[in-house]
């Protein structure tokens, strides 16, 4: 046989499953509730039927029991006992299963060959065989149309002696019996007058249903339409937030529900939009002025070079020119590197020595820091492993000491403290130069930050060092602040989580 496939639907019968289906939250929103309410009032009206039906066979039951009582006493005393007698059928048996008394016209046509159709009484002391509890009616010829044909029904009986129904009173419907004869009276508690009090209540129960889903569907999609009308405020206000007018903000209602949680997260997100397009603004203005200023003084250089080229100095105007070239270069570089962060690129972190790099570095800056005259140490208390990008980290350092030596009038310390390996690694960049007032600490690590006088545009810097350098830091997991000087200068903290044991390269533990 060939192996059957499970067949899917074409792309007309998607499109056409998603035409059908509701596409408003009002829409499905009233939909739920009233397949809700469908099911919740037809399961209530079953219920209600189930319990009307049980309330009203229990009625008949003691309403059977009565006429039982009422029963005996009438065949006791001879009375009369023929026809529809009652509101049950009903059977008086004898013993011996032919004679009896009287019996209702539904039950007659189920006696056969001069049987009763419902069992007779054991002889002897009244009441020693209990009678059925139910029986079942067959299908006799010339039953077609007889409600008890073909079905079981409740019974109840009871046995009583014919001495004590009367046998010896001539009038008695009994009197012909043996007075230890036992007879059986029987009432069948039919359910007609159950079903028909059940049947009674449908024409109410059938169009309350319906009506009570149209009602929940309609307050259903009312009430959702009610309370989305904030969010198509928010809407159209958010879609009328644009690049020319950023600073667009979405009403808050006075709910305090989820709505309103809801705006001010947008609004939220509207704030940092704009800051993030604001700090871009800034970002592309200041690099442009940046940019400007060594530009002007190259091509103002050259330009002069060139108008009297008998008279320039080359050899000083090319050492200027490359001068310049080189500033755009680390220029360039410090704002390639900021759009890198900027897109958060996170390069593969390794275990490393962070007393092993600082002492590597400041061996490399010691010729800078002699032609400046500036005393330039490195103090460790042993390894320092750190879980980080070698090549970011030593960006930071480089950043911090290229800082320093700007500033530093003759000494620079730079000391690592790895403590017990419990505690952070502590690197820190100190010099004893003009210093930072305590208000200007975090305006330092601003983009394109100087500050007046000893810091300024003409010691050589872009202004990205020390902002490219927290945030190199910060994506390593550490941190990097301006601790309070108790001297002279500044003094630069990294602080850097130690690297647990056992680390792989991409910062996993040896189960990944």
């Amino acid at each position: 046989m060939a192996a059957s496939r499970v067949r899917r639907p074409t792309g007309a019968r998607l499109r056409l499953r998603l035409r059908l289906r509701p596409r408003s939250v009002r829409a499905r929103s009233a939909l739920a509730a009233g397949l809700a309410a469908a099911v919740l009032l037809t399961a209530g009206a079953l219920w209600m039927q189930d319990r009307l039906y049980d309330n009203a066979m229990a009625a008949a039951r003691a309403q059977a029991q009565d006429e039982l009582v009422a029963l005996i006493g009438a065949v006791g005393q001879g009375g009369e006992v023929t026809g529809t007698w009652g509101a049950f059928p009903y059977q008086v048996v004898a013993g011996d299963g032919r004679i009896y008394a009287a019996s209702s016209p539904d039950i007659a046509p189920f006696d056969v060959d001069g049987r009763t159709a419902l069992p007779p009484p054991g002889a002897g002391v009244p009441g020693a065989t209990e009678g059925p509890s139910s029986v079942r009616f067959g299908t006799p010829p010339g039953t077609r149309d007889n409600p008890l044909a073909g079905h079981t029904f409740p019974v109840i009986s009871s046995d009583v002696s014919a001495a004590q129904a009367g046998a010896d009173d001539p009038h008695s419907l009994i009197a012909t019996l043996p007075s230890d004869a036992i007879i059986r009276v029987y009432v069948v508690v039919t359910p007609f007058q159950a079903g028909a009090a059940v049947t009674a209540v449908d024409p109410v129960l059938l169009p309350a249903v319906p009506l009570g889903v149209l009602l929940v569907l309609a307050v259903a999609y009312l009430t959702t339409r009610r309370a989305l009308r904030p969010v198509e405020a928010i809407r159209r206000r958010t879609a009328a937030v644009t690049a020319a007018d950023p600073r667009e903000r979405v009403d808050v209602p006075d709910t305090g529900d989820e709505i309103a949680a809801l705006a001010v997260t947008i609004n939220a997100t509207l704030q940092r939009l704009d800051d993030a397009a604001s700090a871009q603004r800034r970002l592309v203005a200041d690099a442009a002025h940046e940019l400007r200023s060594p530009l002007t003084v190259l091509l103002a250089d050259l330009e002069v070079a060139l108008a009297y080229p008998d008279r320039a100095d080359w050899p000083t105007t090319t050492a200027a020119a490359a001068g310049q070239a080189r500033r755009l270069q680390a220029l360039i570089e410090d704002l390639l590197l900021l759009a890198r962060l900027d897109e958060g690129q996170q390069p593969r972190r390794s275990r490393l020595d962070l007393a092993a790099l600082a002492t590597e570095l400041t061996g490399e800056y010691a010729a800078a820091a002699r032609e400046r005259a500036v005393e330039l140490s490195c103090v460790t208390d042993g390894p320092a492993p750190v879980l980080g990008s070698p090549g970011r980290l030593r960006r930071v350092l480089r950043n911090l000491l290229d800082n320093a030596l700007r500033h530093a009038d003759t000494e620079i310390r730079v000391s690592v403290r790895a403590g017990d390996g419990s505690g952070p690694v502590l690197l820190e960049v100190a010099d004893d130069g003009p210093g930072i007032e305590p208000a200007d600490h975090e305006r330092v690590f601003e983009r394109f930050t100087r500050l007046a006088d000893a810091r300024d545009r003409d010691s050589g810097g872009t202004g990205l060092g020390l902002a490219i350098a927290r945030d190199l830091a910060r994506r390593q997991q550490g941190s990097l602040a301006l601790a309070p000087g108790g001297g002279p200068g500044a003094r630069f903290v990294l602080t850097l989580d130690p690297a647990p044991d056992h680390q792989d390269a991409d910062g996993q533990g040896p189960n990944g």
